[in-house]
């Protein structure tokens, strides 16, 4: 063989050999392309699927939320309405000017005159001249809406007779009534 022939077909081989690298080059960077766009589908996918998990979450929680925020508007709102209603009803209940304040009062008297011989009758001040004529010493004014307390002597026993506390219990015994004629429920 000649010498150009050897070079001739050392060169071949090396073009053949340079052909089979490039080659081999071409399909491993295929393979690699072709697993990167796998990886980044598949990772694509799950943050997806993720995004749409915490979207959903996210949603239900706004939604419950606001409910939560509703229902804390209504319960102020029905407690403000109540408010006002037991404001109202003690606000008639110390006006001088009750109908039938004085048949009330009489029937206090009667009650404790069973109950409160020798005490002291301390009375509301707007019910002071009513209860004047009974059978009791009066004492200095007591606070409240109408009414009376009677008093031991030394002071270690009170009996309470004032609108105040009647008014309580028949407000707390007759509070679903209220709420319901209020609100319906």
């Amino acid at each position: 063989m000649t010498l150009d022939a050897l070079a001739n077909e050392i060169a071949a081989q090396a073009k053949a050999e340079a052909d089979s690298i490039i080659a081999a080059a071409k399909q491993q960077a295929k393979e690699i392309e072709d697993e990167a766009k796998a990886v980044a589908s598949s990772f694509s996918s799950d943050m997806k699927a993720r995004a749409e998990r915490e979207s959903a979450q996210l949603s239900v929680e706004v939604v419950a939320s606001a409910k939560q925020a509703n229902q804390k508007h209504l319960l102020i709102a029905r407690r403000e309405e109540l408010d006002e209603t037991w404001n109202s009803i003690r606000a008639s209940v110390a006006s001088p000017d009750l109908k039938g304040r004085s048949d009330v009062l009489n029937a206090l008297l009667a009650e404790a005159s069973k109950s409160g011989e020798g005490m002291l009758l301390r009375p509301v001040s707007t019910d002071r001249k009513a209860l004047e004529k009974g059978n009791f010493s009066l004492g200095e004014d007591v606070e409240g809406l109408g009414g009376f307390v009677l008093e031991s002597k030394d002071g270690s026993i009170v009996l309470d007779y004032r609108f105040d506390s009647r008014l309580e219990e028949a407000w707390n015994a007759n509070l679903g009534t209220v709420n319901k004629t209020l609100f319906g429920n």
